[in-house]
């Protein structure tokens, strides 16, 4: 189609059939994603990573020669990574790193087509209204932290705890003044006591969301809306 931008993908995993897995679900992305090379050795896709022009990788984590995070670490320029693996305990690690998202094995089509809506979202809107960046009082400094970096805002009486990839801030603010500085496309309020980030978190039920490897209740006088909102947001 004439002036629709394909964005080009590369794929590293040491099994050959969960290669195959991901080239088939891509099938349905074939107007969108152009699959550029598979590897199933880490080292023999440098040359191409390095060339520049890769947009997403999809990464294994548990490999023989080289672990995906390890691998992930030493590259100097890094596309979006969408993690692949059967171990869900590096989840946290890999989100360190910034990760768009992180694939249990088996992956199915729905939770693949949520990766790559995802990815879609972030490389055709990134000019998004709200700034980039947000500034934080802390610890008598002010630290100016990426909004998407951001996990989740707790209250703690009068002060309110910013956990970030990275670290976590204490700062005398009330949440409901700080749920103001946020973008609500990617932040809400899910009890009196929480904001998630809603591009961060791993699962959800109807009462609860998982994030960080935490659980967060969902509110009953939140629940009709932030119900609405993640199927609205993450539908499959």
């Amino acid at each position: 189609m004439p002036g629709k931008i394909k964005y080009k993908c590369l794929i590293i995993d040491d099994e050959p059939l969960a290669i195959k897995v991901i080239q088939e679900h891509l099938t349905n992305f074939s107007s969108q994603i152009d699959c550029v090379g598979s590897y199933t050795k880490p080292i023999e896709a440098i040359a191409t990573l390095n060339k520049g022009g890769i947009d997403v990788l999809f990464l294994d984590i548990n490999m023989p020669s080289i672990d995906g995070i390890e691998f992930l670490k030493a590259l100097p320029v890094r596309p979006y990574v969408i993690f692949t693996t059967a171990y869900r305990e590096f989840a946290v690690e890999a989100f360190d790193l910034d990760a768009l998202d992180y694939l249990v094995k088996p992956i199915s089509a729905g939770r693949f087509l949520k990766a790559m809506n995802k990815f879609l979202s972030m490389k055709q809107a990134p000019l998004h209204k709200p700034t980039a960046y947000i500034h934080i009082k802390a610890d008598k400094k002010t630290y100016k932290i990426p909004t998407e970096t951001i996990l989740y805002v707790e209250s703690l009486d009068n002060y309110i705890k910013i956990k970030t990839t990275k670290n976590s801030l204490i700062c005398y603010e009330s949440l409901a003044a700080f749920e103001k500085k946020l973008p609500a496309e990617f932040f809400l309020r899910i009890h009196r006591s929480y904001i998630v980030n809603i591009n961060r978190f791993d699962h959800y039920t109807s009462s609860y969301i998982m994030l960080d490897d935490r659980q967060f209740t969902i509110g009953r006088n939140y629940k009709e809306q932030v119900l609405n909102q993640l199927e609205k947001q993450h539908a499959l």
